[in-house]
């Protein structure tokens, strides 16, 4: 992927789920380095909270209100960022949620709600912003999961979402480098963030979600995803835990599978379920950046960092292929 995109402080960048976890520390994260930001999500009294929050401390933004699984919707984000900015370079579809269930127990219209947020909104984020980004250059940027390599028991449907976001971000990548499209694209896999994301989750079970350890701060993410607007990727994972459990998936996934109770019982609290509709059908508590994970949450990943630099990367995955064959050697 050889696209070289503008600096940041030149930037017009669009981000979905902007009013929580992720897409706000991603959008404070780039207005501070001098990035105009067009914000969208269905809440707009968050919305509107934080342009004023941004421009307050000297930044540019714009927001649009909109349903990222409503094609209409999404095509209003742009139109908003070329009526504010003429344009933009960078679109992030972070926009995501997730059920804590059994495949069995969740209804339809569940894992419905679901797919048409995760899987379209990056479909229709990606398409809308294509066609723009072929004029002027730049960068999609989609955030699919660990859960893009690997499914997470308790969190079936929200693991196809993602692997189908993988699948989708790679066909576009080709479709669009088959053209000579100045357009990159690249695919950001988080482990567990302490985000709100457990709290915005629709939860079926009779406690409260948690995040399996080890558990990496938003900013990290952000940091991932502002150097692929910059630099770009193909795949960028963040959190050398979550790079170790794929490697051990893919060495060993028949003892992966066999310890799926374990992942489990790592993702529930003792206490009963606080918000069992959770954000699925409706806007959630929006507005924080981390969520109340109980355990250590770690500022940086060495890993990440590590792999953002390609000089790096052979002697990272190195590193990471030693880490899962003990991790398999352990487990046994």
């Amino acid at each position: 992927m050889s696209h070289a995109h503008k600096p940041l402080d030149q930037q017009v960048i669009v981000i979905t789920g902007a009013s929580s976890g992720i897409g706000l520390a991603t959008a404070r994260m780039a207005a501070r380095a001098g990035a105009r930001v067009v914000l969208s999500s269905r809440n707009g009294e968050a919305l509107a909270t934080i342009q004023e929050e941004i421009e307050r401390a000297g930044g540019e933004a714009a927001h649009a209100v909109a349903d990222v699984g409503r094609r209409e919707d999404v095509q209003s984000i742009a139109d908003k960022a070329v009526a504010r900015f003429g344009g933009f370079d960078t679109w992030v579809n972070d926009a995501g949620v997730s059920i804590y269930g059994r495949l069995e127990q969740v209804s339809d219209e569940d894992h419905e709600r679901l797919f048409q947020t995760n899987f379209w909104g990056v479909v229709y984020g990606s398409l809308v912003a294509a066609p723009h980004l072929r004029r002027r250059g730049g960068a999609i940027i989609n955030l699919g999961s660990i859960a893009s390599d690997l499914a997470i028991p308790l969190q079936g449907m929200y693991s196809a979402s993602k692997h189908a976001i993988r699948g989708f971000s790679d066909a576009l990548r080709m479709e669009l480098e088959q053209d000579g499209a100045p357009v990159s694209v690249t695919l950001i896999k988080p482990a567990a963030i302490d985000t709100p994301f457990p709290q915005h989750a629709k939860n079926y079970t009779d406690r409260e979600p948690k995040l399996p350890p080890p558990v990496y701060h938003p900013d990290e993410v952000a940091h991932a995803i502002l150097h692929a607007a910059v630099h770009p990727q193909r795949e960028i994972v963040v959190g050398g835990g979550g790079r170790a459990m794929t490697g051990f998936k893919s060495l060993a996934p028949e003892t992966f599978d066999r310890l799926g109770a374990m992942m489990a019982g790592q993702q529930m609290r003792q206490e009963p379920p606080r918000d069992p509709e959770g954000a699925l059908h409706r806007p959630g508590q929006d507005g924080q950046v981390r969520g109340d994970h109980p355990g250590y949450v770690r500022r940086t990943s060495t890993y990440t960092r590590a792999s953002l630099h390609p000089l790096a990367t052979g002697a990272v995955m190195a590193g990471v292929g030693l880490a899962a064959a003990a991790l398999m050697k352990r487990r046994a």
